[in-house]
């Protein structure tokens, strides 16, 4: 696939630069840029936030099993 982009000139010259200082291509630096930015991307989304991992919960709170007795059985649709 071919995608054709147009960079303003600041970025351009940073990007030429990179790949000079990095002794590369200046596509294998813009692919491994966007590779990088997806694989970031995906794991972000695929992962719970930092605030809910690390959430202990309220040791005062009963746990939820404790009203187990409590729920209602499942309704029985009649066949017939």
């Amino acid at each position: 696939m071919q995608v054709t982009i147009n960079l303003p000139p600041d970025l351009e010259q940073d990007l030429i630069r990179q790949a000079a200082q990095s002794n590369m291509p200046l596509q294998t630096l813009i692919l491994q840029a966007l590779r990088r930015t997806t694989q970031s991307t995906a794991a972000a989304t695929s992962q719970w936030s930092e605030i809910v991992i690390a959430y202990a919960g309220t040791p005062d709170f009963p746990a939820f099993e404790a009203y187990r007795d409590e729920l209602l059985p499942p309704h029985e649709p009649e066949l017939f």
